[in-house]
């Protein structure tokens, strides 16, 4: 099982952990959302629970709760930039539809 995030990704992490002033990771997961069903979730980390798993990637910790990992296991975060428009972008494996505004997906 893993998460990667590439080194764009880790570096935009680690700038916006930075400006926060604390932190150990980000927290990678899903919820029930959107016209797929599912929607994937971001947020700063400041504990790690007991039953969460965790990676260490490009030097950024990411932890995902025991019920996303999953939906989530091989997936690949990344941050482009599209036109005017920039943010993280999720590679995953195990979506087998999303949704035309790309904000929800199903597996």
């Amino acid at each position: 099982m893993s998460i990667t995030l590439t080194e764009k990704a880790a570096s935009r992490v680690k700038s916006f952990i930075e400006k926060r002033g604390k932190g150990v990771g980000l927290r990678l997961g899903v919820r029930t959302s959107g016209c797929s069903g599912l929607a994937y979730t971001l947020e700063f980390v400041d504990e790690i629970a007991d039953d969460d798993s965790t990676f260490d990637s490009n030097g950024v910790t990411v932890v995902v709760d025991p019920k996303s990992m999953p939906m989530l296991d091989g997936t690949v975060l990344d941050y482009v930039r599209e036109g005017l428009n920039e943010g993280f972008k999720f590679t995953n494996p195990n979506a087998k539809e999303s949704c035309g505004c790309g904000e929800s997906f199903k597996v």
